[in-house]
């Protein structure tokens, strides 16, 4: 009697095990999958990590320049849905340029947070691409001069939710959030205002949203260090930002 209920135990523990490891492989199917690149930029990278680490809904790998371009290629982007910049950085390849547009084409999502917004400057596309174009210089567009763009650490500043029945914002009211503010640099009038801010020191349109060839595509200039990274505001900010672009909303 003992052996047959021993080897009923183990039967039932062996099918709960199985079972278990069914639900963990189709739980982390469901998950978004999303490539994080950096460098060219020091960024406190603990609490960034953890945003995404505490994200459930995300699986998550990061890459650094220089080896974040070979990332880029279409082989390379069957792992991921969704593409998240938090980057700096000015020299592309045009192998990598064209592995970056195919990504888009096949609507691969985008997310781009923070300095990101002042990539390679040398390649015009990519403020098509973003719907942006930050200053590192002063430079000359279309025959109008622009001006360096400008920043400020630690400004307290309120920020205002301009469309808050859009999956990103959904959720979301009025808040305020202590971080570095950019100003000067042009958004595309094309876009979709997401959040706005009437701080002086700041653009007054701080995130957006656009489609670029068939993906989706969210800029947030918020998310300069921890005051960011651990408001509970720009966390949801940045989960729904991956889940649009994604088309998991």
């Amino acid at each position: 009697m003992h052996i047959v209920r021993s080897l009923f135990l183990l039967t039932l523990l062996a099918s709960l095990s199985s079972n278990l490891r069914a639900l963990g492989a189709e739980r982390e199917s469901e998950r978004t999958r999303v490539l994080i690149v950096t460098g060219g930029h020091d960024f406190e990278k603990t609490p960034f990590f953890q945003m995404f680490g505490q994200d459930a809904e995300i699986s998550w790998e990061a890459v650094a320049h220089p080896d974040a371009q070979a990332r880029f290629t279409p082989e390379a982007a069957t792992k991921f849905d969704v593409l998240v910049l938090y980057d700096m950085y000015q020299p592309i390849s045009d192998e990598a340029k064209t592995g970056f547009l195919a990504r888009l084409k096949k609507g691969q999502g985008l997310v781009v947070l923070h300095h990101a917004i002042a990539n390679y400057q040398e390649w015009p596309e990519y403020a098509q691409i973003i719907g942006a174009r930050y200053y590192l210089k002063p430079t000359v567009v279309d025959g109008i001069a622009k001006k360096r763009s400008a920043y400020k650490h630690d400004v307290q500043f309120r920020i205002e939710v301009a469309d808050p029945n859009h999956p990103v914002t959904r959720g979301l009211t009025s808040f305020d959030i202590r971080d570095e503010t950019y100003k000067w640099f042009d958004v595309d009038p094309n876009v979709k205002p997401l959040l706005t801010t009437t701080e002086p020191e700041s653009n007054p349109v701080i995130a957006w949203a656009k489609t670029y060839e068939a993906a989706r595509v969210v800029s947030l200039q918020l998310g300069h260090d921890h005051f960011a990274f651990e408001n509970p505001n720009y966390r949801r900010l940045v989960s729904q930002a991956i889940r649009w672009v994604a088309r998991k909303s």
